[in-house]
């Protein structure tokens, strides 16, 4: 491990603040996660940008809720503010499964332990830092504040909960991604500006007494939300307004969100337009040592942190849209990519690393062939407020070129120290499909795969067509499952062209709004047919701010208001699931029962005839069939 001095790390703890010299801190940042100083770890960002505007900054990593609470006083108080986060995760999807089931691990933490953060994090410790310091301002942000800043359905509870700045009590919300609202926040109390009067700044939300007036911006429309009392009472008028917070949360002229809770308003003002490319090589160019604080040393391996540390990460954001997904609620549609020179100094970095044995983990991003995409014209962009540049087909106006990925991949692989770089995050198959992509003009699609074949798949290439139903696909704003096909043919053309044996891992949800008992078993059909035994399965978990999660809380789609049926009871959501291991033992009695009435799908899937008892009452699927014949 390299040994580097204790000062290249952000201050954990009260002797490294001494040490520095400082006689207070500035500000204090409160995390969920374990301290990894790493452009991937959004705690460890917000402070290198804290740092690099000239504050004193110090972190208090999982700290202990249940104590004395020493933990959250070892700094005092700051001067400026609090600023707190869950991690890089929300906290319930940490602690719990699709099923409810408490996780027995968490990945950021040391030792991957489970147990070092509350349910409701971000909550929990702005509830606690406003006991202990009620004059001191608190700051919350990251995945969990960003996802919960209006009111949204939580799973766990079972319930339409208010934005999170109700319960915890915080002063202010900056949602997506930071960097952007941090650095005026900061340039502005450098200036003397009250942390107060910081609700008139772009990407933040807050609350404030309805006699009010709202904070005056001529440039600024507002637009109202039903009610959360409103909502508590109609599902229909909660849906209606996912439509609006996901239309303004997608465009660069939005207009300002205002929603009444109880006695108090919400507004949520209009986001920053996305980060250009010096502005995100800014965050990725700080000085990270690239490694956990020695605190943990002994303490076991952080499972993130290992998955990454070899990892480089080209850009943000996904225009994909998927209705399952939160990446672009939270990072956004429009694409965010770095400069060719920082990802390369980054990669230089890297191979400095002693443990480092020339192999990158992974070239990519949220969908790892986005990088450099964007609108031919901004200003068709500008007006754009649809939350998918790829459904249900693709843009004419987006620039889908490949060849940016294609070139850098040639010189990371041209680099001395590098062996091989992998492409380690999911692609998006559909824009390599020349029958679903006409945004072709270079014609640059099979020189992509081929290079990604031949050079940088590392055993296995992950996708994700998620279904194989097309009803269910337009759902979940995905592409038919016949360009799956599509892609495959072409891979495994390119593949025995090179002599490669680098077999395709599918990706599929079941239990997603829109699926029904009997799409599972075609999907169970057709990828058998094809060859899959799946593995890379998971069952649909409403998290916050999704569209699929709106449909399965009020039962019809947000845009449509049109009802559509979703698996909500543990027992159908297990039934749907067992359709993906047809090939376990214990699940093909179950299955011949279920398709009794259905032989011939029954005896594609399980390769032999099985009759239903005597006297079993049909099943729901078996009902479904006789009528579709």
């Amino acid at each position: 491990m390299e040994q580097r001095p204790l000062s290249d790390w952000l201050p954990l703890t009260r002797k490294e603040v001494e040490k520095r010299g400082w006689d207070e801190v500035d500000i204090v940042l409160v995390s969920g996660d374990a301290y990894v100083d790493h452009p991937s770890f959004g705690a460890a960002v917000i402070g290198r940008i804290i740092e690099d505007e000239g504050f004193r900054v110090a972190i208090i990593a999982q700290p202990n809720w249940q104590d004395d609470l020493r933990d959250f006083k070892k700094f005092g108080a700051p001067k400026y503010f609090f600023g707190v986060t869950a991690g890089c995760m929300d906290s319930m999807v940490n602690h719990y499964t699709a099923g409810k089931r408490k996780r027995s691990t968490d990945a950021y933490t040391p030792g991957g332990n489970s147990g070092f953060r509350p349910d409701y994090a971000t909550t929990v410790y702005t509830q606690i830092l406003k006991e202990l310091y009620p004059d001191v301002p608190v700051l919350i942000g990251g995945i969990e504040a960003s996802l919960r800043r209006v009111t949204h359905y939580d799973y766990w509870k079972d319930q339409l909960m208010p934005s999170i700045l109700v319960d915890s009590g915080a002063d202010l919300l900056v949602y997506g991604m930071g960097d952007q609202p941090l650095r005026e926040i900061l340039r502005l109390l450098k200036k003397g500006v009250p942390f107060s009067s910081l609700n008139t700044l772009k990407q933040v939300a807050f609350l404030q007494d309805i006699q009010e007036e709202l904070p005056k911006n001529k440039t600024w429309e507002t637009i109202e939300l039903a009610s959360h009392e409103n909502c508590l009472s109609d599902k229909i008028q909660y849906a209606a307004n996912f439509k609006i917070v996901e239309v303004e949360s997608n465009k660069w002229q939005a207009r300002r969100i205002s929603q009444q809770i109880g006695k108090k308003r919400l507004l949520i003002n209009p986001p920053y337009k996305t980060m250009s490319e010096k502005e995100i090589d800014q965050s990725f160019d700080l000085p990270y040592t690239r490694l956990p604080h020695p605190k943990y040393k002994n303490r076991g391996a952080i499972p993130a942190f290992e998955m990454i540390k070899f990892s480089v990460n080209m850009h943000r954001g996904c225009f994909g849209g998927c209705s399952f997904c939160t990446i672009s609620a939270h990072q956004g549609k429009f694409i965010a990519s770095r400069s060719e020179n920082s990802i390369l100094r980054e990669i230089d970095q890297i191979t400095e690393n002693p443990d480092f044995k020339g192999y990158l983990s992974d070239l990519g991003g949220p969908s790892a062939n986005m990088y450099r995409m964007k609108g031919k014209d901004e200003e068709i962009c500008n007006r754009c407020s649809s939350p998918s540049c790829i459904h249900p087909v693709i843009c004419s106006n987006l620039d889908t070129s490949h060849r940016p990925m294609t070139e850098l991949y040639r010189k990371v692989d041209a680099h001395p120290k590098i062996k091989k770089a992998f492409v380690g995050s999911g692609i998006r198959y559909d824009l390599l499909v020349d029958d679903f992509n006409k945004n072709n003009e270079d014609g640059n699609h099979d020189e992509y795969i081929e290079q990604l074949v031949t050079r940088h798949v590392s055993g296995r290439l992950k996708v994700a067509p998620e279904h194989t139903s097309d009803q269910t696909l337009r759902v979940m704003r995905k592409p038919s499952f016949s360009y799956f096909h599509k892609f495959k043919e072409k891979y495994d053309r390119i593949s025995a062209k090179h002599q490669m044996n680098q077999p395709l891992v599918p990706y599929f949800i079941s239990s997603h709004p829109g699926c029904e008992e009997e799409d599972m078993a075609h999907l169970a059909a057709e990828t058998k047919e094809m060859g899959f035994q799946l593995e890379q399965v998971q069952d649909f978990t409403p998290t916050p701010m999704t569209v699929a999660t709106v449909i399965y809380y009020a039962g019809v789609h947000p845009y449509t208001l049109k009802p559509i049926h979703t698996a909500k009871s543990a027992q159908e959501k297990k039934d749907q699931n067992r359709f993906f291991f047809w090939y376990k033992k214990e699940n093909k009695d179950w299955i011949g029962k279920r398709l009794s009435q259905n032989p011939q799908l029954r005896d594609q899937l399980l390769g032999k005839k099985q009759d239903a008892p005597k006297g079993q009452k049909p099943s729901w699927l078996d009902k479904q069939h006789k009528k579709r014949r």
